[in-house]
């Protein structure tokens, strides 16, 4: 659900809780994220453990609707963004056109390689990308490749708890080509980022309420764009109602350890940043 989040994040600062009359299921979807350390404006990171301050070149692969760009460009970075569709990387551009970023460069590419110069970012962003490319060690020294000595990289991929969930319930394109066409344990996952030659800092899951809410929208067959569904509906309702619980965030962080949508590293590239 990052290509979401991404997408709601443009306009930050941070939304309001949802009102309790109407809840919105994605932005209920990005307050949940943010418990779970995205878009930290107190800090001024990211995700927990990847500040972004003006001085930084980010590079985001993949980089979708831009939320977490938009983000970052708000904090006066410099911004590249890569993805294969142009559409993407356009709507992307524009976004980011009245944000204070430092510069905006764009680029699209299929990543086969990326065309950017080596030890170009400070920081590196990919999310949920490697479970749909043909070649995830490739893919990853081309990251590597871009990367300063000394760069922080976010990567994060689709949790197995919550893919294997979904095997038997989601739409048969949903795990074909060009969409997940790999599940990655936890174990491989630290695995493919250390074999490209990154220090693995952090490994962190969130997202159990995307779970249960991706479970629940292919039952109801409707559109993302429109998920207009009791079921969803409910859904929203109840996690909003388990969140504004006196121990809420307990009982999410506790759920997030179980059944996770997503799993995030964050990783060092050895060296020192020039």
């Amino acid at each position: 659900m990052l290509s979401l989040l991404k997408k709601l994040t443009t306009g930050l600062p941070a939304p309001a809780e949802p009102a309790a009359e109407k809840v919105d299921p994605y932005m209920l979807g990005l307050h949940d994220a943010m418990l779970s350390g995205w878009f930290n404006q107190q800090t001024g990171e990211l995700f927990t453990g990847f500040p972004v301050t003006p001085e930084d070149t980010l590079l985001d692969v993949g980089c979708g609707d831009g939320g977490n760009v938009h983000y970052c460009a708000m904090r006066g970075a410099k911004i590249i963004i890569a993805d294969i569709d142009a559409a993407k990387v356009e709507a992307t551009r524009q976004r980011l056109s009245d944000t204070p970023a430092r510069e905006v460069e764009c680029h699209v590419t299929d990543c086969n390689p990326l065309p950017i110069a080596d030890a170009t970012a400070t920081r590196v962003v990919s999310t949920e990308v490697i479970e749909h490319v043909d070649d995830p060690a490739q893919f990853l020294a081309e990251l590597v490749r871009v990367g300063q000595p000394g760069a922080l990289y976010l990567l994060s991929v689709p949790h197995p708890s919550s893919e294997d969930l979904q095997k038997d319930i989601a739409a048969p394109e949903y795990f074909r080509k060009p969409n997940h066409i790999r599940i990655i344990s936890e174990e491989q996952f630290k695995a493919m980022v250390s074999e490209a030659g990154l220090e693995v800092l952090s490994h962190s899951q969130y997202g159990f309420y995307w779970s249960m809410w991706m479970l629940l929208f292919w039952e109801a067959k409707v559109d993302f764009s429109n998920p207009d569904h009791p079921l969803l509906k409910h859904w929203a309702d109840t996690w909003q109602a388990v969140l504004n619980s006196p121990r809420g965030v307990q009982i999410k962080q506790a759920l997030d350890a179980v059944v996770a949508k997503s799993q995030v590293i964050i990783a060092r590239k050895p060296g020192a940043l020039s």
